[in-house]
């Protein structure tokens, strides 16, 4: 007797398949494909970031094991391990990284309230790059190393809710900073990043586009102080200066003054030097936002434990960067749920409990949201109590 959806249909209902489905025509992703579709591929992707499968062969074990639920999953077409394999190598990549861009889209204003350590109405972005080891001699279009091969994520991460909003994969060659000339400058925004993106031609775009960075200094660079301003040492500030930069091509690339703040860290130790092109924000706060920065590490680290990006399903670049938009897709399709259904549990326990769940046909809300309870034969232990 149907009880109900199955709980992935559940989450896959939040999908706009609409927007979807423009994304599969803009690639003619469908096209002279007589079973299997686009959006079969993507809920037996999704299937597998969801249970945390392994494997193709995985994959195709598990959802055979249900064949009579396919259709309730929402899946037209049997699943075999060579058709999902094709799919993913042929199909091209960008169908998926359109459609999880829509879904940032939709993401993004629900967690536009959302605090994040600092009190600001600004928007604020952390920037960075993780690296993904590969083999060289299964992924040569890779290449890293002379002996290496690896993939990049350069990502920029909306710190409201840790939504990312800009993904760029790349070879393991291509240096982080040059992602920078692919970003739009949003006016008002402020742009957080190590010194690994210190590049003054770059960084003077984002000024003249009227955001807003934040970032560490490097060794020895030349600089000319204007004005010192005055700083409470209690805090661990040290100084808090205007400056120009006097180096050979530094002047003539970013042709304005700086903010340079000097701070001691009371917790490490450590001496950091920041640079801002804001001027109005005391400098207590610079500092805090440049400690948020570290969220960017933890996305990296929670969706490498969490989602299947470290090992991939194929090993062609269509494949490889299709699993990882496909990932990036379900990760935001599970924060729009979270916030939709004003869950109370952390992405962690969402995916958690779903991977347990995804063939029952409990209401998705009751859920996530039933706890335990303790009945009163409990409350005390039953033990033999000898003293």
């Amino acid at each position: 007797m149907n009880q109900g959806q199955l709980v992935f249909a559940q989450v896959m209902q939040h999908l706009p398949l609409t927007t979807f489905r423009r994304c599969v025509g803009r690639y003619q992703g469908d096209r002279k494909v007589k079973s299997f579709s686009c959006l079969d591929q993507f809920l037996c992707m999704a299937f597998a970031q969801l249970t945390f499968r392994e494997s193709l062969r995985d994959i195709e074990a598990c959802l055979r094991a249900q064949q009579s639920k396919l259709y309730h999953l929402g899946m037209r077409s049997p699943v075999s391990r060579n058709t999902l394999a094709n799919a993913n190598a042929m199909r091209d990549w960008r169908i998926y990284a359109d459609f999880a861009q829509s879904l940032i889209g939709i993401a993004r204003p629900l967690y536009v309230d959302e605090p994040f350590g600092v009190d600001l109405q600004n928007t604020v972005y952390a920037l960075d790059t993780t690296t993904i080891d590969l083999s060289l001699a299964v992924f040569p279009w890779a290449p890293f190393q002379q002996s290496k091969a690896a993939v990049r994520l350069h990502t920029l991460l909306d710190l409201r809710g840790n939504i990312p909003t800009f993904i760029h994969s790349s070879d393991g060659r291509l240096h982080e900073v040059n992602v920078l000339d692919q970003l739009v400058p949003e006016p008002g925004a402020f742009y957080i990043m190590d010194r690994g993106f210190l590049d003054f031609a770059r960084l003077y775009r984002l000024q003249q586009g009227g955001s807003f960075f934040v970032t560490r200094a490097k060794a020895k660079l030349k600089f000319q102080r204007r004005y010192s301003h005055l700083v409470d040492r209690r805090t661990g500030l040290i100084c808090d200066q205007t400056i120009v930069l006097t180096g050979t091509y530094s002047p003539e690339d970013y042709q304005a003054p700086l903010r340079r703040i000097r701070f001691r860290d009371p917790a490490t130790a450590k001496t950091l030097v920041f640079f801002t092109n804001h001027f109005g924000l005391p400098a207590l706060t610079i500092t805090e936002l440049y400690r948020c920065r570290w969220q960017v590490e933890l996305f990296f680290k929670w969706i490498k434990q969490h989602l299947r990006i470290k090992a991939f399903f194929g090993t062609s670049e269509n494949a490889v960067k299709t699993q990882i938009w496909i990932a990036v897709a379900t990760y935001v399709l599970i924060a729009i749920v979270k916030k939709r259904a004003a869950l109370p549990h952390s992405l962690y326990q969402i995916l958690q409990i779903l991977s347990l769940t995804i063939f029952e046909r409990t209401p998705l809300h009751q859920l996530l949201t039933t706890t335990p309870t303790r009945s009163e034969d409990d409350s005390e232990p039953q033990q033999l109590v000898l003293l």
